[in-house]
């Protein structure tokens, strides 16, 4: 356990800060796992309105480094071809 008192602060803020994130990961991964159940559902209209929701919560994630910038391009990229193969 630190000591000082910008350790303790510094603590506090990492548990914020961690919380934040996982918030944020967390809606993220129930955005892709509906788009991936509306997929395999063969709905393809509905998946391609629910894809820009996607690609705004990949790029916002990134913007904040919760996730590399390249790993947002990746999994658009390839949620962009799945789609494409579903219609």
């Amino acid at each position: 356990m630190p000591r000082r008192r910008t350790s303790l602060k510094r603590n506090r803020a990492d548990k914020k800060r961690h919380l934040h994130n996982l918030k944020i990961k967390q809606e993220l991964k129930k955005t892709l796992k509906k788009f991936q159940a509306l997929l395999t559902a063969k709905n393809a209209s509905e998946a391609k309105a629910l894809l820009g929701k996607v690609f705004s919560q990949l790029d916002k994630a990134a913007k904040k480094r919760i996730i590399h910038r390249q790993t947002a391009n990746r999994r658009k990229s390839r949620l962009t071809k799945r789609l494409g193969k579903a219609a």
